[in-house]
């Protein structure tokens, strides 16, 4: 990367072959003992490469195509009775990604959220939601939950209406000025909402919301409100873990195994809060995946450029959580949830995989799992 960014290595095929075949998953940012900011080179470096490589046609058009459509909530919503018609014929299958995909809810995914959600007894926080653009599409059953439970816990939740995509899925692939368009839009449109924090149920957006302040730091107009935002994001689970529990959670009798997200547990350092908040359920056991901090292979839009690779280190993330015994899976990303659930139907292997404020969901309510 030093050598790309001075110069002194040539910006060839072999050298981008080796971009586009990292993961981003941040690993080496946890690994390294010297503190590395990884992740910035990484961002960085793969600016570079989209800003100076001409790729072949199909490249473009297939990465144009997939930044015109999936940060963008309304034009997936106008897709999806195509999605789910290619995955009721089984065509998806032989289409680039498209395995990935599951079957999308169109009512709920259209049905409006709110602005505003009150807080059950007496007001603890004021705090903005982050819908998201693919979980708001795929999995709006996560944003309701996590509505809920904020509520639950004495919180007043703000979800601004015109928030849009946080530019997550532009900046991990080297799109660094439409990075930058989103966040600037989707700063702006929280600070009209004064939150006392910004709260993400998405590993990837977590990780690049915190990152604002990095991001435009070369914007003068934008760099204090920038690094202000930034301060303001936590990931539902970090943000519930410094709440003293007030909601009663009812006895579960659950075996659950967690899985960190490579943009949570590495990227945000956030490991623990999500751990911790499921053992606040009484009943609930939680146990640990065997090599559970390598990655599952989605990471971010890996699965869509690269997918042999994605589905061989996909593989071995699968057999370790079968290996666990365990019939749910927690997962805070929509990416690793994804691509667990491919693979797993391909094996005909039926295994829940809930995000762990679903779990917390229905404990407050009583359910159990196999009814959430």
């Amino acid at each position: 990367m030093k050598g790309v960014v001075e110069g002194t290595l040539a910006l060839d095929q072999s050298v981008v072959e080796h971009f586009d075949r990292c993961l981003g998953c941040m690993a080496c940012v946890t690994a390294c003992p010297s503190g590395v900011r990884y992740d910035l080179l990484i961002e960085a470096t793969r600016a570079k490469v989209e800003t100076q490589v001409r790729r072949s046609p199909f490249e473009r058009w297939y990465r144009a195509l997939i930044f015109a459509v999936f940060p963008y909530p309304q034009r997936m919503l106008r897709l999806a009775p195509l999605m789910n018609l290619a995955a009721r014929l089984g065509i998806q299958r032989f289409v680039r990604g498209g395995a990935l995909l599951p079957t999308i809810d169109v009512a709920a995914a259209a049905a409006p959220l709110p602005e505003r959600h009150a807080a059950r007894g007496p007001m603890r926080a004021r705090v903005g939601l982050l819908a998201g653009c693919v979980q708001r599409v795929m999995f709006p059953h996560v944003n309701a939950a996590t509505i809920r439970v904020l509520c639950a816990e004495g919180c007043e939740v703000i979800v601004p209406p015109a928030a849009g995509c946080c530019g997550a899925l532009s900046l991990h692939s080297g799109r660094a000025q439409e990075a930058k368009r989103f966040a600037r839009t989707l700063i702006e449109r929280f600070e009209e909402a004064h939150v006392d924090a910004v709260i993400v149920n998405v590993a990837g957006c977590g990780s690049a919301m915190k990152q604002y302040g990095e991001l435009l730091a070369d914007d003068p107009a934008w760099s204090a409100r920038a690094q202000a935002f930034a301060g303001k994001v936590r990931d539902v689970s970090e943000f519930l873990a410094e709440l003293e529990p007030r909601a009663v959670r009812r006895p579960m009798d659950a075996v659950v195994a967690y899985h960190d997200a490579c943009h949570l547990a590495h990227a945000q350092r956030v490991r623990e809060q999500p751990r911790a908040l499921l053992c606040t359920i009484p009943g609930l056991k939680l146990v640990e995946i065997p090599n559970g901090d390598q990655c599952c292979g989605s990471a971010g839009t890996y699965n869509l450029f690269e997918p042999a690779s994605s589905r061989e280190i996909g593989l071995r993330k699968i057999e370790n959580v079968l290996a666990t015994g365990a019939p749910i899976v927690a997962s805070g990303n929509p990416g690793c949830t994804l691509q667990m659930q491919a693979l797993l139907r391909e094996r005909g292997v039926e295994l829940k995989i809930v995000h762990p404020v679903e779990i917390l969901d229905a404990a407050l309510d009583g359910r159990r799992m196999d009814e959430a």
